[in-house]
């Protein structure tokens, strides 16, 4: 069978109804429509010049990004509020906008598409084209990756700053003498954020490089953790203390907003069950 023959054929009958199932080839074949080497009502690819089907490949590729922007535009009014005044876009802001996001194929990644196109018809200036050009490189599985970070995220007291706590360390005392190791380290890997993925987020400028310790605290002062639907208060026992922690940079935190975290019940229970030795949780 011609090339051109199985790319009209298409997936057929014999075509498995669980598309994961498809094979290799069949896969390989169904990349040729997208070349210009598939025939429809209006284009004979068999009897075409290659510039022809480099012209059709292009009509195909504009169509495509046309209803991607539809889409987007279609999601961004499902977010726009009726009772809120709303302002125009910067010319340039838009302009860099609709170039980066017809080109936003996942329905997924629409979606966080179309809420920056909203909050900036709503709140000028809030998203950077910086931000636009990361998330146009963050694929689905980096932005899923991204989702499962947020809800290990917290606010500490008034500090808007998101952190990811890691663990805590002893630095004296007496508690420090009793102790194999005087730091206590949290498992994220097992609450879905393994050090590959840690390493993932700093290269896309969403986390700050290496961990991060706040001074000794203050003991019998309460630190008030907000996380996704959970809320925990660890009042430090002795004056021996400090948190380790992963920063988010202010391109993480503008990201942040477009996400809607879920509670990480693993890591709450981790927190709470392995700080209770020094801390009132």
């Amino acid at each position: 069978m011609t090339t051109e023959r199985a790319l009209q054929k298409g997936p057929g009958s014999d075509t498995p109804a669980n598309d994961n199932e498809v094979s290799a080839r069949k896969k390989a074949l169904l990349l040729g429509k997208y070349l210009g080497l598939a025939s429809t009502a209006d284009f004979k690819a068999h009897d075409s010049s290659t510039s022809e089907r480099a012209a059709q490949r292009q009509k195909l590729l504009n169509n495509q990004y046309q209803e991607n922007l539809e889409t987007i535009y279609k999601l961004a009014l499902a977010h726009t509020p009726s009772d809120v005044t709303g302002s125009d876009l910067d010319p340039d802001w838009r302009h860099q906008f609709l170039q980066m996001a017809e080109q936003i194929f996942s329905r997924k990644m629409q979606e966080l598409w179309a809420r920056i196109l909203a909050a900036e018809i709503v709140n000028p200036g809030h998203f950077s084209v910086r931000t636009l050009h990361t998330l146009k490189q963050l694929t689905q599985r980096e932005a899923q990756l991204l989702e499962r970070t947020l809800g290990l995220a917290c606010n500490i007291n008034d500090d808007k700053r998101l952190k990811i706590i890691t663990g805590y360390r002893v630095t004296g005392g007496l508690s420090q003498v009793f102790r194999k190791s005087p730091q206590t380290q949290l498992s994220l890997s097992q609450c879905g954020l393994p050090y590959s993925g840690v390493l993932t987020l700093v290269d896309a400028g969403i986390l700050h490089r290496g961990e991060f310790e706040t001074g000794l605290l203050q003991p019998k002062a309460p630190l008030a953790l907000n996380l996704p639907g959970d809320h925990i208060t660890l009042t430090p026992k002795h004056p021996h203390l400090l948190l380790s922690y992963y920063s988010f940079t202010g391109l993480g935190e503008e990201l942040a907003q477009l996400v809607t975290a879920r509670t990480n019940a693993k890591y709450t229970g981790m927190l709470r069950g392995q700080f209770k030795r020094d801390f009132g949780v």
